[in-house]
């Protein structure tokens, strides 16, 4: 009997750097014998492993899904943010969630965790991302779990406005308090919209003997002893990579949400270009490109300097001429490697901020 295929879309790293032990290598070698065919990487609130996913993914055989799990501030409970998965469909969908997540770094900090604000997640700053609703940790599935069936509906319906048919119901089955209530009461919701759901194990730790090395890492972040009655258990037992057929055997009754996980992964595709330096654009004076202006900055600062420097040694005018040509040489040269190895632009940058520290004192 072949195997019902399955992708994992929720899945944390050591990048986490609070709540997850996977390490990427071991992460892709696991899926690599599993024979899935893709995996997603979604750290939160961050990026930072995603250089060192793609590339090992690509090595292994297995096609990288880059992605996050953003935190939400939550204008209902101001003090609990809710949790989204954001996954790139395409390069469109990258440069958004990177400007995303840097926003939450430069705008959104609240108590030193980067928050997304609602309003930040309209339709164009959303295109090329698909999005998971994060069960019971995001905003619709609290208020399935309070209750509030109305309000989850009405969420919902913000979250289509935005994601269109990219938006996903995640069911998530670790054990957890209040968990296969909100599972069924997704399964309701998505019954009565139409909108799809798909299954998750809100991956932490590689295999289920990993649970306590995880626990111990949340309590060294959270400054708590792991023998504290009072701290929170927030996490499952459950929460490591489970093989497909673990997954078909615990979603059974909604094999749809399998083989959705497998039609997201088939919709994602980003291309990334590692390894090339990409500049910002310097901004030129019209009819020049930067090469052009890095050339003609270039040769008035060289002859302030030499006007300068044959004032000091009273070289007379009719021998400056001569004096300035293996400067002028020189400076040539510069310019065609500079120009052959494509940096006018870098140059053009560092000059000036270098111009600005000057004129505002900044050593």
């Amino acid at each position: 009997m072949t195997e019902t295929p399955f992708v994992h879309l929720h899945v944390h790293s050591e990048f986490s750097l609070v709540d997850s032990t996977v390490r990427i290598p071991d992460l892709m070698s696991r899926c690599a014998e599993f024979g899935m065919p893709a995996v997603a990487l979604t750290d939160q609130n961050n990026l930072f492993g995603m250089v060192k996913f793609y590339k090992k993914a690509l090595a292994t055989g297995v096609k990288p899904i880059i992605g996050a799990d953003v935190l939400v501030a939550d204008d209902d409970d101001p003090g609990r943010p809710f949790r989204l998965i954001l996954l790139c469909k395409d390069n469109d969908g990258y440069r958004n969630l990177s400007r995303l997540i840097s926003r939450a770094f430069l705008e959104g900090q609240h108590r030193g965790v980067p928050l997304l604000n609602r309003e930040w997640l309209e339709k164009s700053s959303c295109a090329g991302l698909i999005a998971l609703s994060a069960g019971m940790s995001g905003d619709i599935g609290r208020a399935l779990v309070l209750g509030h069936k109305r309000q989850a509906r009405a969420r919902l319906q913000h979250w289509q406005k935005i994601f269109d048919e990219r938006f996903y119901l995640e069911l998530v089955r670790t054990g957890r308090t209040k968990e296969e209530n909100c599972v069924q009461l997704t399964l309701a919701l998505a019954s009565e919209t139409g909108v799809p759901v798909v299954a998750s194990n809100d991956v932490r730790f590689l295999d289920d003997d990993g649970y306590h090395a995880h626990e111990a890492r949340v309590c060294i972040h959270e400054g708590r002893s792991l023998a504290d009655p009072d701290r929170p258990r927030d996490y499952s037992k459950q929460q490591y990579l489970k093989t497909p057929a673990e997954m078909a055997e615990l979603f059974a009754d909604a094999p749809e949400a399998i083989a959705n996980s497998v039609e997201i992964a088939r919709r994602c595709n980003l291309d990334l270009t590692l390894g090339e330096s990409i500049l910002p654009a310097f901004p030129v004076p019209k009819g020049q490109n930067e090469e052009a202006f890095l050339a003609s900055q270039a040769k008035l600062g060289l002859q302030r300097l030499l006007d300068k420097k044959f004032d000091v040694e009273d070289v007379p005018a009719k021998m400056r001429d001569a004096a300035s040509a293996p400067y002028k040489q020189r400076l040539d040269s510069e310019l065609r490697v500079i120009c052959d190895m494509g940096f006018p632009g870098y140059f053009l940058i560092v000059a000036d901020f270098i111009r600005w520290a000057r004129e505002n004192d900044v050593p």
